[in-house]
């Protein structure tokens, strides 16, 4: 597996001149040529990278998640993640832009911390973010106003006029991901419904008791998907995390079993995956303003 801890050692590996400045760089993805022979490429980088790329024929895994380039046009990696690139045969040229930050760029700055909130850098990767012409020309507009501000004399001003353009990209493609969410209607509802079915399987039957409350990470695994997408996307269609639809049906299992059962408040617990049945009185009053007795004793 390669390591790339600098802009450098990527430049070189891609077989492009020095990076013009250490620790920001924008790259003409036409003149990407990986110095190896290698079918299939691992690699880790330290720095951020997002990229804006056409006729890549390569398949890509980021973390666990498999990812076809003709399915989407923008990308975000995160650094420290682990890439795996399959490069296909084809007579297409690529072509596009690569922005490379890396972290120290933006140490002091508001951003350091900011950009962490940014949760497309942690999607899973399938889910790149497709652009209209119009959309594309106004990325490709920023990356070339922060590749000209590097290029022009350094002075005190420069970090914090590519800070700005940085930002600018970033909330034009949240506004680009929220548009995404909506118009994709199916796609997410699918999802949604698998979730469904999935914490009804769950409660239903043997695994809470066995393996617990399901986490917000187990649940994501399970449909495939990274955490912070699942949320994004179920805030979106729901206004709700993934962890209130987790509570939402458990709560509804317990209703159910408190007034259709003759199991204790602690059965009941026990089947849910509670390990302490004071925990879950504790979250049944905070969703429904009852005890699970009190509940129980209004069907009676």
């Amino acid at each position: 597996m390669h390591t790339f801890n600098t802009l450098s050692e990527f430049h070189k590996f891609c077989a492009l001149p020095k990076p013009e400045h250490p620790l920001i760089s924008v790259v003409d993805y036409g003149q990407v040529d990986y110095q190896t022979v290698e079918n299939q490429i691992t690699w880790t980088q330290n720095f951020y990278s997002i990229g804006l790329k056409r006729n890549v024929s390569a398949k890509v895994r980021y973390g666990q998640q498999e990812y076809d380039f003709d399915e989407g046009l923008l990308t975000f990696i995160g650094p420290r993640q682990v890439l795996q690139f399959e490069m296909l045969p084809s007579e297409k040229k690529p072509s596009g832009w690569l922005l490379l930050i890396h972290p120290d760029f933006l140490w002091n700055t508001p951003l350091s911390k900011a950009i962490k909130n940014y949760e497309f850098f942690g999607y899973a990767i399938n889910e790149a973010l497709f652009l209209s012409e119009k959309e594309e020309k106004t990325m490709v507009d920023i990356l070339l106003h922060i590749q000209q501000e590097y290029r022009s004399n350094i002075d005190k001003f420069s970090q914090n006029i590519i800070i700005a353009q940085l930002e600018l990209l970033l909330n034009y493609a949240e506004r680009y991901y929220q548009r995404q969410f909506l118009t994709r209607k199916i796609n997410n509802h699918e999802v949604l419904v698998r979730l469904e079915d999935f914490l009804d399987s769950y409660f239903n039957g043997e695994e809470a008791i066995n393996k617990g409350i399901p986490t917000v990470q187990f649940v994501a695994d399970t449909l495939n998907v990274s955490p912070n997408y699942l949320s994004s996307l179920l805030k979106v269609l729901t206004g709700q995390s993934t962890q209130q639809h987790i509570h939402d049906k458990l709560i509804e299992k317990a209703k159910e079993q408190l007034s259709t059962t003759q199991l204790s408040v602690s059965e009941i617990a026990y089947t849910l995956g509670f390990e302490h049945s004071q925990s879950f009185s504790k979250l049944f009053k905070n969703k429904t303003n009852q005890s699970p007795a009190a509940f129980r004793a209004s069907f009676n």
